[in-house]
């Protein structure tokens, strides 16, 4: 692993999208949890990420993450803060990037869910990468949709806990 990965704050930063959740930490955390396998899981997930060479394309270890030893497709979890933060990080032939969420209190019942992007995309086909990725929309709308799913999964009445 190169060392600008080690370290996520040496990685250019991208963008950062919140949204806010009426549930408490711990049904976030899980949420996310459940809303990454869902995401990154599925078979169109796993082929993307071969195709582009990730260093993890499976699906693999403990839910919800555990640093150091949970895999989704195109990602390995080297934060697991439970009910507070998961950085996940990752590589590929025309990128390297992390995924930080990050869960603040926003009043009683309530959670602000932040995911942060950082990356870079060295050479010439890193940066056709960064036209098609970010140029395009396309992060920005999978990033919300998955943030939108972590909210509804989240806010369903089953998962509340009775007080």
């Amino acid at each position: 692993m190169d060392a600008p990965m080690r370290r996520r704050g040496q990685l250019p930063f991208v963008d950062e999208h919140t949204i806010l959740i009426e549930a408490d930490a711990e049904e976030v955390w899980w949420a996310l949890a459940e809303a990454l396998d869902w995401a990154f899981s599925r078979p169109g997930a796993v082929r993307y990420a071969k195709l582009v060479g990730c260093a993890d394309h499976t699906a693999s270890g403990p839910r919800p993450p555990v640093e150091g030893s949970t895999t989704f497709p195109g990602f390995r979890a080297v934060t697991a803060i439970p009910a507070r933060e998961l950085t996940l990080l990752g590589r590929h032939r025309f990128s390297s990037y992390t995924w930080t969420f990050r869960l603040d209190a926003a009043g009683p019942g309530r959670i602000r869910l932040r995911a942060e992007t950082r990356a870079t995309f060295p050479g010439p086909a890193g940066g056709l990468y960064r036209l098609l990725a970010l140029g395009t929309g396309m992060h920005v709308k999978l990033t919300r949709r998955l943030l939108t799913t972590v909210r509804r999964q989240a806010e369903r009445p089953w998962r509340k806990s009775s007080a």
